[in-house]
């Protein structure tokens, strides 16, 4: 098991993406991106990096090493991606993306927000840095906001002192020590912490810190059972007539199964979309019936949750766009929570129960519009 060699608290999950990444990133670089993101960070990437001069360019397969490969620019100084994005699920093999950065001289940031320490730990299996909003699993309740930057001390700063020269400079002119030469492989978390966080000053409250804190103490506890819950919930939509695709890697019919088996032992997460025939009409049903999933963009709370992506987290996108995304009308997204299992799937089969009322009733109406419209007409 590979340990952080040191972590930075900062004041939100967007904060701990901004910080980790501008302490490797200037005006002028490029990285690479797996494709499914969490959406907060694709626009942060769009249109706030590229504001700073930092261009971000997003493979279109995350599976083909030549597809990273073949992107690569002279000044190329990062890769990044998610171990388990929202709301697909289509992961990613970190294993083999690591590989690839190393091969490339890149350090492998990834965001771990989705599947926390419990399921998955990425510096074992080759990440140079990991990052995650603390808002969301490992605070567990959905009553603060943190972030944390975590650095695996793996990654050789001094061998590439053109790539990162602020970690090769000397501090204080010449004569003085440079990063790597005072702090060693743990140069990047000293920048980080005191030229990048240290300026721009995201910095975490006492009691977010307070409630962090706590909600740790009960992550295992708290995760096992989201993921119990999780699969449980996916394999009852999976039976169901009226949805068209589950979007959850723990169910051996979807595509990413085998990535879970192997990096994922303990769990697949519990926050996933699964997609309604009915599109948006059922999508609006189902989501106005349940009662006790909560209407909520939030995600990784011990409470269950519910949002619809295409107008919500997705609106401001195109249709076009949001189909390429696979992000239908008939979307919805859950963040199951740690609730009694047969109480959410008695919600769920309320729900569905009120949405083929609802179809039976359009189709009845239907029918009677046509009977009426081939009446014959009265002399």
């Amino acid at each position: 098991m590979r340990l952080g060699k040191h972590s930075l608290l900062v004041a939100s999950g967007q904060a701990a993406i901004t910080v980790a990444l501008l302490g490797i990133l200037k005006a002028g670089d490029h990285f690479l991106s797996a494709p499914s993101l969490y959406e907060g960070s694709k626009t942060l990437f769009r249109e706030n990096f590229a504001r700073f001069g930092i261009e971000v360019e997003f493979v279109d397969d995350p599976h083909d090493i030549e597809d990273w490969r073949r992107r690569v620019r002279p000044n190329t100084r990062a890769v990044y991606g998610e171990t388990i994005p929202n709301p697909k699920n289509d992961l990613i093999d970190i294993g083999q993306i690591a590989a690839f950065a190393r091969d490339e001289g890149l350090p492998f940031v990834i965001d771990s927000t989705a599947s926390t320490p419990y399921l998955i730990r990425p510096l074992d299996h080759g990440a140079s840095i990991v990052v995650h909003s603390a808002s969301k699993f490992l605070s567990g309740h959905g009553a603060s906001l943190a972030g944390v930057v975590i650095d695996g001390g793996s990654f050789d700063w001094a061998a590439y002192p053109d790539k990162f020269p602020q970690f090769s400079t000397p501090i204080g002119g010449p004569g003085t020590p440079t990063l790597v030469e005072k702090f060693g492989n743990t140069a990047y978390l000293e920048y980080t912490r005191t030229i990048i966080a240290g300026r721009l000053g995201p910095v975490l409250s006492p009691l977010n810190a307070f409630l962090l804190q706590q909600g740790l103490e009960t992550l295992s506890l708290r995760v096992g059972q989201h993921s119990r819950n999780a699969l449980t919930v996916a394999r009852w939509l999976d039976a169901q007539p009226e949805v068209e695709s589950v979007d959850y890697p723990g169910l051996p019919s979807n595509p990413s199964y085998a990535i879970a088996r192997t990096y994922y032992p303990r769990g697949a997460g519990s926050v996933f979309g699964f997609t309604l025939r009915g599109g948006i009409r059922d999508a609006r049903t189902l989501i106005d019936s349940l009662e006790l999933f909560s209407r909520m963009s939030h995600l990784g709370d011990v409470r269950s949750l519910m949002l619809h992506p295409g107008t919500t987290s997705h609106a401001h996108l195109s249709a076009e766009e949001r189909d390429r995304l696979g992000i239908f009308p008939g979307l919805v997204r859950l963040s199951v929570g740690i609730e009694d299992e047969n109480d959410l799937v008695a919600d769920l089969e309320q729900a569905f129960a009120a949405v083929r009322a609802t179809n039976a009733g359009t189709a009845q109406a239907h029918v009677a519009a046509l009977d009426e419209a081939e009446l014959p007409l009265s002399a």
